[in-house]
């Protein structure tokens, strides 16, 4: 390389670093870093068994960067974008009306996809949130974090009616947004989230008595529900300082007749196996796929690998998650649900590719299946 190219090369690396440590510094001052688990908390947490050293743990050895370094997939990502990781225009969206949640049968069981991993579940007359990340922009640095591909979404935070519970997978801020939880903290019954999530949801004002943090393994009794807390294989830090000072979960949702499965956040291991063995079959597995790269091939699934944790928790049909909103990884945007159809489709196993908003009712004839994303 030539002296002017190094020196152009040292340049851009000097800016970078002058962002990120502008940016860190900004975002430590912004209420969207959250809170800490106290003193108390930590030494509790010992006793789940794996939390060890500060740090939770994975059931299996677990390596956050498989290759390469953060900085060179930061590089890769602000410098070095693959051809179609954006759609051309907005994504195919059906709105959302309130009405329909609020006028509803009791038997009726129906799963709404917002897009990445933000879904609604009825089931048993009541409104469960998954992930519930509503907004357009994404964390304290919007400037620096991807932006969702549709201006809008199928439903504001706003028009939801009463939701009777959320779950939370993680406190990343794809899948936690302080935004949302600030607009929909006033309507929802109970916060059901990982060891160390509370922190955060207390430090935005969401009253202590209606926050309940869950090991893996822990279960708790809605009317004519059960939600039961399952292990998952990922990481959590909302900051440079906080790297797995949370733990991260998968979650079951089971009534008298119908079982529901949403895989959080993380990469393919034998909890999938497992979570079938106990739980399965289950009549409809959300899971994670989408945002996946060699780099980090232990905390997020290949689509591949996606479908054979379907098969693996005994799913009936599958929906794809954690795509159709962001761009936060080297793959076209739709790369996700091609591969995993086609692998679908090679082993057999039944998928269902709503569009936005586009309702999922099991039990209702056949479920949505329009390659609309081709």
């Amino acid at each position: 390389m030539s002296k002017p190219l190094k020196v152009i090369g040292r340049l851009l690396a000097s800016v970078v670093a002058l962002l990120l440590v502008a940016g860190v510094a900004f975002a430590n001052l912004s209420p969207e870093l959250g809170g800490k688990p106290t003193k108390v908390q930590r030494a509790a947490y010992a006793k789940s068994g794996h939390y060890r050293d500060g740090e939770f743990q994975n059931l299996v050895p677990t390596t956050l960067m498989t290759g390469g370094s953060t900085f060179s997939a930061l590089w890769r990502f602000l410098f070095k974008k693959e051809p179609n990781t954006n759609p051309a225009k907005p994504l195919p969206m059906q709105r959302l009306d309130p009405l329909v949640i609020i006028k509803k049968p009791l038997d009726l069981v129906r799963v709404t996809w917002f897009g990445h991993s933000a879904s609604l579940v009825e089931i048993e007359g009541q409104n469960i949130l998954l992930d519930p990340m509503l907004s357009v922009k994404m964390g304290p640095l919007p400037w620096v974090t991807p932006k969702r591909y549709n201006p809008e979404l199928a439903i504001t935070a706003e028009q939801l009616p009463h939701i009777d519970a959320v779950l939370i997978s993680h406190d990343h801020y794809d899948h936690l947004d302080y935004q949302t939880i600030r607009r929909i903290k006033d309507k929802v019954g109970h916060f059901y989230v990982p060891l160390g999530v509370g922190a955060h949801l207390l430090a935005w004002g969401v009253e202590p008595a209606r926050v309940t943090e869950m090991d893996w393994r822990d279960s708790v009794k809605l009317p004519h529900l059960t939600i039961v807390s399952m292990p998952a294989r990922h990481f959590s830090g909302r900051g440079l300082t906080n790297r797995n000072s949370t733990s991260w979960s998968s979650w079951v949702i089971k009534s008298a007749t119908k079982r529901i499965f949403y895989s959080g956040d993380g990469g393919y291991g034998p909890h999938f196996q497992a979570i079938g063995a106990q739980y399965g079959p289950f009549d409809l597995a959300l899971l994670e796929c989408g945002q996946y790269d060699a780099q980090w091939s232990q905390i997020h699934m290949l689509p591949e690998q996606t479908v054979q944790a379907a098969l693996d928790v005994r799913a009936r049909v599958f929906m794809p998650v954690h795509w159709g909103a962001f761009t936060e990884a080297h793959h076209a945007w739709n790369d996700p649900v091609r591969r995993a159809t086609a692998e679908a489709a090679r082993l057999r196993q039944p998928i269902t590719t709503p569009e936005l908003g586009q309702p999922v009712t099991l039990g209702a004839g056949p479920l949505p299946q329009a390659t609309w994303w081709q």
